[in-house]
């Protein structure tokens, strides 16, 4: 069994989201599901319903986290020293060279990437044109809406 990457900021975030679930969102459902078995009739009681899918998403998401961290090899970025190669963890400053945007990604683990917040999977195409580039270099790679130039502005690691 392989272990996949993952920065050890995203492994907090994710030890975060796995200890509130079990500590405030599991005793939550449970006083839900009690509540609602003290109304009755347990066949026509929506909440009741309602409460144990909530209760069973959170498990299956409790056994996805507990899982995805027990695999998980976790990587300092910040000990790195990659100097201004892209590698893992890179924190990558691109201009887009075809409308002169400016652009920051972190190269992390599939499991915590995150568009949104600019996180993008190292098995990305765009991630996989960065590895092993460097500062100043320009590449292209295929986006779903067509080839894109970018030039590598900066890198760092934190």
């Amino acid at each position: 069994m392989s272990r996949a990457p993952m920065t050890k900021a995203g492994s907090e975030r994710l030890r975060a989201e796995l200890e509130r679930l079990k500590s405030v969102e599991r005793p939550r459902i449970i006083a839900a599901i009690a509540e609602a078995r003290a109304h009755g009739d347990l066949k026509e009681n929506a909440e009741y319903h309602a409460a144990r899918e909530q209760q069973s998403f959170v498990e299956g998401r409790i056994g996805e986290l507990e899982g995805t961290l027990s695999t998980a090899e976790v990587i300092d970025v910040s000990r790195l020293g990659a100097g201004s190669k892209v590698v893992f963890g890179a924190t990558v400053d691109l201009e887009d060279e075809d409308s002169g945007e400016p652009v920051t990604y972190q190269i992390v683990g599939d499991l915590e990437a995150d568009i949104k917040q600019r996180l993008i999977a190292v098995s990305s195409p765009i991630a996989r044109a960065l590895i092993g580039k460097s500062e100043g270099d320009s590449f292209e790679f295929t986006a779903p809406n067509g080839v894109k130039h970018y030039e590598i502005t900066g890198v760092r690691y934190e």
